[in-house]
């Protein structure tokens, strides 16, 4: 009897360590924000994220602005960062280097990147990428590189080549880009996924299709293919970040605003509002995944 009651403790604290790693914590953009920061934070918090993924603002009084609204309504940050596209490749990565360093003093969850550019060489890439894995070992805040059009990682085929060369490449996964830059949903192509999806650490959720990286509205019956395709994408790498370590998984819902969202002509108006489609897509992931 003794052995039972002890093997029930066991299993039961087993559970809870169970429930503990399996946690996704969600994140909300600001991209498209005209709120202040105090709303925009209470309006992420009420709305169910735990934190929110924004560009380091400029300005002093922006900064202070945000680290009293992050602390008011107990949100957790991650900061965007990325390779100025529009400067050569030295002066680009000396300034994608200095702010990565200012990023750090903040200590945020984490870093993520839209990392080098398209037209670079690998070797200019691999720079780029190296003087991030070497800033984030340093101060041991994850620095993430995003797949992304425009940058190193627009594509399958080329992500799976750094991956192959830079083992401590870490990517965010906006599979969304991928979808219309391979002009599929890559039904085909789980295998060349494979690789990708190890090195996964942070999802970008927003559904793409064959010919636009953002559906008008997930919730359409139309876009059903297109939602569950993706959802059968994060679910592999929230399982497998879930089975190889015991922290929680971060999700930033990316549903952009009007151009990136559909406009209706002359006017210009949405199809759809970005809030609701963010949150629809966080609560559709915990459906999915089973979690709060």
């Amino acid at each position: 009897m003794q052995i039972k009651k002890l093997l029930s403790v066991v299993l039961f604290i087993f559970s809870l360590q169970l429930v503990a790693q399996e946690k996704l914590l969600f994140f909300q953009t600001n991209w498209g924000n005209t709120l202040s920061w105090d709303a925009f934070c209470e309006r992420a918090k009420s709305s169910g994220y735990d934190g929110i993924e924004v560009w380091f603002p400029n300005d002093k009084k922006n900064q202070d602005e945000l680290k009293t609204a992050l602390e008011k309504h107990n949100l957790a940050v991650i900061f965007l960062n990325g390779t100025n596209r529009s400067l050569p490749f030295k002066e680009g990565l000396a300034k994608f280097t200095s702010n990565l360093e200012k990023i750090i003093a903040w200590n945020p969850v984490a870093i993520n990147c839209h990392t080098g550019n398209d037209f670079f060489t690998f070797e200019q890439n691999k720079a780029i990428i190296d003087a991030s894995n070497s800033i984030s070992k340093k101060h041991n805040i994850p620095i993430y590189h995003e797949t992304h059009r425009g940058r190193f990682s627009y594509n399958l085929p080329d992500t799976n080549n750094y991956l192959e060369k830079i083992p401590e490449l870490k990517l965010t996964l906006d599979i969304s880009h991928w979808m219309v830059v391979h002009e599929s949903l890559l039904q085909n192509q789980d295998k060349e996924l494979e690789k990708v999806i190890d090195k996964t650490n942070h999802i970008h959720a927003r559904v793409g299709y064959a010919e636009g990286p953002q559906v008008n509205d997930p919730e359409a019956p139309e876009w059903k293919k297109a939602v569950d395709r993706h959802l059968d994408i994060w679910e592999k790498v929230i399982k497998k970040r879930w089975k190889n370590s015991n922290k929680s998984f971060t999700i930033t819902t990316e549903f952009g605003p009007a151009d990136y969202m559909q406009t209706l002509p002359y006017t210009r108006v949405p199809v759809a509002n970005q809030w609701k489609v963010n949150v629809y897509i966080m609560n559709a992931i915990k459906k999915r995944m089973q979690t709060e």
